[in-house]
């Protein structure tokens, strides 16, 4: 039923809850497990032209960083993993790729920054996947 697995992750300590979900789902289901990082381009659009590449790398950083603390966790469990790593706006770059890669489950936490970043953003990317995605959603409580 379950043959391609979407886990987007920002790289928060919630998304290892979802994580969890999704091998459980992946080992019975002999699935793959497609491990997305969006890189937020909001966060650079609006900065000061002499501060963007600065905010580029860092989020390149963090995202290198999670999809690399995903597969180490996948590969310990045998999972088939796939990574990607992609810039735009996250809940329309996941509902995007679910649907061109053929995904038959996205997997993802009910909120993942916290503090500012969080309050800072115009509403949940977790909400948004489930109103807009084709694909089934399993929204695992975080926290």
């Amino acid at each position: 039923m379950y043959d391609r697995i979407l886990l987007p992750t920002d790289g928060s300590s919630g998304t290892t809850d979802a994580l969890e979900h999704a091998i459980t789902i992946a080992d019975d289901q002999d699935a793959t497990v497609h491990v997305l990082y969006v890189l937020d381009k909001r966060h650079y659009m609006a900065a000061s032209d002499d501060s963007t590449d600065e905010i580029r790398r860092s989020l390149e950083e963090e995202a290198d960083r999670a999809i690399d603390d995903a597969r180490v966790r996948l590969e310990e469990e045998g999972i088939d993993i796939e990574t990607t790593k992609l810039e735009g706006v996250p809940h329309k770059t996941i509902t995007d790729y679910a649907s061109e890669e053929g995904m038959d489950l996205i997997v993802m936490g009910t909120h993942g920054k916290t503090g500012p970043e969080r309050l800072a953003s115009l509403g949940s990317t977790t909400e948004r996947v489930v109103k807009n995605a084709d694909e089934p959603v399993l929204v695992v409580e975080i926290g």
